[in-house]
């Protein structure tokens, strides 16, 4: 292994997650189809790889974040996958929302080759992947925590271990419910009170100040110019789609 640490995925989340690592000076190998987004990277100093499984090759520990179960399982199993190359002792560590019967299937599969795993979803949306502020969500086993516990330290600012693996996930997916529950309700209540002639920074204000306060409501309010930065300041550019959220 060459000491790197590697990242796959640089989306949304992903790519501003693996950002936060290299302004903090670590030697980072990087994967991704879009081609634009590895040039980004290499001007930026990353290794590029050209497959998972070369990054596999290089890295004593392994992020991932991808849109879906399918893809991370395939990222893994399929050709030029993580698992053909994968190192023993390496640890991965899957950032994705994904169910809890793949992440279990991953871990099990990287134990095949004497290497470890953790599901790490994360909270916290694109604003806490720019600022570092993620919570991550872990399961697995706690030693494996601790050595990636200075990485997760330069992404997020809660680190919470859930239990066993795939109880990250289940954690993740409850939270996701009841946001989900908010962001709906918030839409409605806002869209309601503006029909009905009331100011939505008065109406926010208040509700922040009140029993009604959530994350959605201080944080990412769905009412353009309520709270800069968010989805609805920036003309609707999406974050998270709807599409995630219902997986």
């Amino acid at each position: 292994m060459g000491g790197y640490i590697g990242f796959v995925g640089l989306g949304s989340m992903g790519g501003r997650m693996a950002k936060n690592l290299l302004t903090k000076n670590i030697r980072l190998a990087v994967f991704d189809n879009n081609k634009e987004k590895l040039l980004e990277f290499k001007e930026k100093g990353s290794n590029i790889c050209s497959s998972a499984a070369e990054l596999a090759s290089k890295c004593e520990k392994i992020f991932t974040m991808l849109p879906n179960g399918e893809d991370v399982l395939s990222l893994y199993t399929g050709k030029e996958g993580i698992m053909e190359t994968l190192q023993q002792n390496t640890l991965c560590v899957d950032c994705s929302t994904i169910d809890q019967a793949t992440s279990i299937q991953l871990s099990e599969l990287v134990q095949t080759k004497k290497a470890s795993f953790l599901d790490a979803p994360v909270s916290g949306g694109v604003l806490g992947a720019e600022k570092a502020t993620l919570t991550f969500m872990i399961g697995g086993d706690l030693n494996d925590i601790k050595k990636a516990e200075y990485l997760f330290e330069l992404m997020g600012k809660n680190i919470v271990h859930c239990g066993k693996v795939g109880s990250g996930q289940v954690t993740k997916l409850c939270n996701n419910m009841l946001l989900a529950s908010q962001m709906i309700a918030l839409a409605e209540i806002m869209n309601m009170g503006e029909k009905l002639g009331l100011d939505p920074q008065i109406l926010t204000s208040v509700i922040n100040s009140s029993s009604g306060r959530c994350w959605a409501s201080d944080t990412y309010n769905p009412v353009p110019g309520v709270i800069p930065c968010t989805p609805a300041s920036n003309n609707f550019e999406p974050g998270f789609t709807c599409t995630l959220m219902a997986k």
